[in-house]
């Protein structure tokens, strides 16, 4: 079965180079089946990135990518915080460059309006956009998004696409928040492989909806493959989120990068 994922960080895997750090992590991954590879952010992450922190992190990203067309593709990493850099780093990396989708993460909660120039320039670009999303126990950071955050963004820009990454890690609650907002996905990467988050995902959303990816080299890619493979769903379902929403999910940018889908 055809396998691509969603989610990989690279960073520290070799430090001090981008390149090798990509290449370990796909060495790794292909051995399970693994073809294609969405990667974002470099090393030295930051919960509030500067914007020379975010260019360098993009830097290192277009470096490792660069190296591996065929098999890695390239999200910019944005901090909503700062809408004037943001902007600009899309523009470098997607507009003028070859990434293929955005990524946000812990900077600013999602559903704050700063988000509106960013996702309308996003629609614009025909490229959607991976929010990182968690509803911790004991309190999330300050500008870390949960899923409702998220319903409230995809309700203010319904032709956005979005990604619910981690589905809040409470699948539970998070597939519920964004049942009923139809442009977003949930990414299953980077929690544990507990029974039921597929089988509720399919059975809430439609596999159309649900996609894989690993969180690598956080997690491994073996115990986040158990999601799906393990699942008591069936192939057709199994096809669709180990690979096929995804292709779909990534179609406009690539076509429109000329890559070969």
């Amino acid at each position: 079965m055809t396998i691509w994922d969603l989610h990989c960080h690279f960073a520290r895997l070799v430090p001090g180079s981008p390149v090798k750090s990509l290449e370990r992590l796909i060495e790794i991954g292909n051995r399970l089946g693994i073809e294609k590879f969405c990667v974002y952010m470099g090393s030295n992450w930051e919960y509030d990135p500067s914007p020379e922190n975010l260019r360098n992190q993009n830097d290192e990203v277009l470096e490792a990518i660069g190296a591996f067309p065929g098999q890695a593709f390239g999200f910019v990493y944005l901090n909503p915080k700062d809408v004037e850099a943001s902007l600009d780093e899309l523009n470098r990396c997607v507009a003028d460059g070859p990434m293929v989708g955005i990524k946000l993460w812990v900077a600013q909660r999602c559903n704050h309006r700063n988000l509106d120039p960013i996702v309308e320039r996003a629609v614009e670009l025909d490229v959607g956009i991976f929010q990182h999303t968690w509803l911790k126990a004991g309190g999330n950071l300050p500008g870390e998004s949960t899923p409702a955050d998220l319903a409230e963004l995809a309700d203010r820009h319904p032709d956005a696409r979005l990604i619910c990454g981690h589905t809040g890690g409470d699948f539970e609650l998070g597939i519920r928040a964004v049942k009923h907002s139809p442009n977003v996905h949930i990414g299953i990467a980077g929690s544990d492989p507990t029974a039921g988050f597929t089988e509720m995902a399919v059975r809430e959303l439609g596999a159309d909806r649900v996609i894989w990816g690993s969180d690598a080299s956080g997690r491994s890619f073996a115990s986040q493959l158990g999601k799906v493979v393990g699942a008591q769903v069936d192939e057709a379902a199994q096809e669709k989120i180990l690979h096929t929403n995804l292709r779909q999910w990534l179609a406009p940018a690539l076509k429109a990068k000329g890559r070969d889908i």
